[in-house]
């Protein structure tokens, strides 16, 4: 099955396996139901899929989140609206004091090396071809990288954002449980289950953390495929061999630590003795993005780690769609959010940060130092020419939004030349040619607000510039296309035969030149660190994926091994004859990886 990379998430055609026509890839979930008996038909070994069918697979793989979709970001806008105001009200930490406070021991068992393999990834739920290319390689029995034989990691560690673009039990299935279960059906023979442990962001926060509940935190132990979960909340503590610690830590929205999670950790961290190393796992990198929010993460340090006498050798997050680290002798800080999610920029990272950020107002907090950026994935040259790309990626992918944007061209375009030479009149036609001034504040008045500052930041000169300068390009194309109408013989036609005329012939190409000034604005923006986000985004790059895979030797040292992929697949083919454990879809290619920087070693 071949997907085009010039395909658009939001055109009716699937662009990933079995992904519905139905709803012509509706970007906000859809598709058919899934059976309630999906799991018992091809989960238990009885029965493998046939094919890509989502009937057979018990679940509907969904194309990549088109983010300028212009329904999309309505929801979207309204769901985040309404869990900022009303989060902390609904917010289900406080409730999850009355489950279950393990911990959960991933040593291995006794008279085995002690040694463990584990694995991070974040930021996955998105398309199906680069969920699912992640996904496999993680069920992969090995993986050899660059001649390095890495094998299965017996725990999975998922940073954050298991979902796109909200949290729901459809979504998760869709764009989560689905592809990870195909990838490891079941528990593989050779070895124990691996498990996996979630952390949620903030994707899977905007529901108030109801299916993220229902799906990982749970009484009993469930399983996901072939790998089990046994967490009861959204944080958790691991046990790893050598007198290493997994702590991660549930931050919503960035807001606060909750006293029932607070008691948690304190009861937990009571297990640590001076010289154990922690390994400590916040949902965001706020050491480059929303600095001032790294104010929770040292007092959490601080307050609970720090007194134990441990030391807190790594700090890794998701959130952000790429590799980086930064480097202290002490510490390293590691942000890797590349497990399916859209490919953020590496270029307009800063070279060094401190720690804790300048920001921080906190004046008890923790001695700052210097922490150097020592790797990235991709490299600052490969993610500005993925930045070049946009001009051609953002009409390509995001049909919908041109189609609004045309059209709110076409209408500007018409009161502009209705202004410059009026002719016909009558209430039909004063209704259709919307007042020039109207339309000039609502495109001004737009652009202004789409140049916002990032959480936490004031805004500056740079934002209205930004914001007036793309307003006026537009009012410029609007203005120069009422010129080149006028010149043509079709204005002067009775009414609505302009209209219908400048609807077949205007507004597709107009379309796509808007397209393109909003490709270059969102270009310019970015060199002053203004929607950064918004114009990787629009881009939809689902290739430059990575995550990380850990190991803990028999001496106790610590080794992260970066691995990246370039390009994942895209063609796909029904394996019905493997093994119950092995994965239902396979790629018709090899996917390829490798190394996003030599091993970090950690003693």
């Amino acid at each position: 099955m071949t997907v085009d990379d010039a395909a658009t998430p939001d055109d009716t055609a699937p662009l990933t396996a079995g992904a519905d026509h139905s709803l012509g890839g509706s970007p906000i979930g859809g598709g058919p139901p899934v059976p309630p008996d999906a799991g018992e038909r091809v989960g238990a070994g009885r029965v493998r899929p046939a094919s890509l069918d989502p009937y057979d697979l018990g679940f509907t793989p969904r194309p990549p989140v088109p983010w300028l979709n212009p329904v999309l970001l309505a929801g979207t806008a309204v769901r985040v609206l309404l869990a900022e105001l009303f989060g902390a009200y609904l917010d289900k930490r406080e409730l999850q004091d009355a489950l279950v406070a393990d911990l959960y021991d991933e040593r291995p068992p006794a008279g085995d090396p002690e040694e463990m393999w584990l694995d991070y990834v974040a930021d996955l739920g998105d398309g199906f071809d680069g969920t699912y290319s992640i996904a496999y390689l993680l069920a992969q029995r090995e993986l050899i990288v660059e001649g390095t034989v890495l094998p299965r990691a017996s725990a999975v560690v998922m940073g954050g954002d298991q979902v796109y673009p909200t949290a729901s039990g459809t979504q998760y299935e869709n764009r989560f449980k689905g592809p990870y279960r195909a990838a490891l059906p079941e528990a593989p023979p050779d070895g124990p289950r691996p498990t996996l442990y979630a952390l949620p962001g903030n994707h899977d926060w905007y529901d108030g953390l109801t299916a993220f509940l229902r799906l990982f935190a749970r009484v009993e132990e469930g399983h996901i495929g072939g790998w089990r979960t046994r967490q009861h909340r959204s944080y958790f503590a691991l046990r790893l061999p050598h007198r290493w610690w997994l702590f991660a830590i549930d931050v919503q929205f960035g807001a606060y630590l909750d006293e029932p999670q607070l008691r948690y950790f304190r009861q937990m961290a009571t297990r640590l003795d001076p010289g154990d190393r922690v390994i400590l796992c916040p949902p965001s990198p706020n050491w480059v993005h929303e600095p001032a929010a790294y104010t929770t993460i040292d007092y959490f340090i601080r307050r609970i780690l720090k007194p134990t006498g441990a030391e807190i050798r790594v700090i890794v997050a998701g959130d952000l769609h790429h590799y980086a680290r930064y480097s202290h002798p002490e510490r390293e800080l590691i942000t890797c959010g590349g497990g399916g999610a859209y490919l953020f920029p590496t270029h307009r990272l800063p070279p060094e940060v401190v720690v804790p950020p300048p920001e921080n107002v906190v004046q008890r907090d923790s001695p700052r130092r210097k922490h150097v950026l020592a790797g990235t994935y991709p490299t600052k040259q490969r993610s500005r020419r993925f930045a070049a790309g946009v001009f051609t990626r953002l009409p390509l992918r995001n049909s919908s939004f041109l189609g609004v944007i045309g059209l709110l061209h076409m209408l500007l375009m018409l009161a502009f030349a209705n202004s410059q030479q009026r002719v016909g009149s009558g209430v039909a036609q004063s209704l259709i040619s919307v007042p020039l001034g109207v339309l000039v504040v609502f495109v001004m008045g737009s652009t202004v607000a789409f140049a916002a500052p990032r959480a936490g930041q004031q805004r500056g000169w740079q934002h209205w510039t930004l914001g007036i300068g793309h307003g006026l390009a537009h009012l410029g194309l609007a203005a120069a296309g009422a010129w080149a109408w006028l010149q043509l013989p079709l204005f002067g036609l009775p009414f609505p035969v302009p209209l219908l005329a400048a609807a077949v012939t205007y507004l597709p190409v107009v379309a796509v030149l808007a397209g393109w000034v909003v490709g270059a604005y969102l270009l310019i923006a970015s060199m002053l660190n203004v929607n950064v986000n918004e114009l990787f985004a629009a881009q939809g790059i689902f290739d430059a994926k990575c995550f990380l895979r850990m190991h803990i030797d028999r001496e106790g040292t610590l080794t992260i091994y970066p691995v990246a992929v370039d390009r994942v697949s895209r063609k796909w083919r029904a394996n019905p004859d493997g093994a119950p454990h092995e994965p239902w879809i396979e790629p018709e290619q090899p996917i390829a990886v490798h190394l996003a920087e030599a091993p970090i070693k950690i003693r």
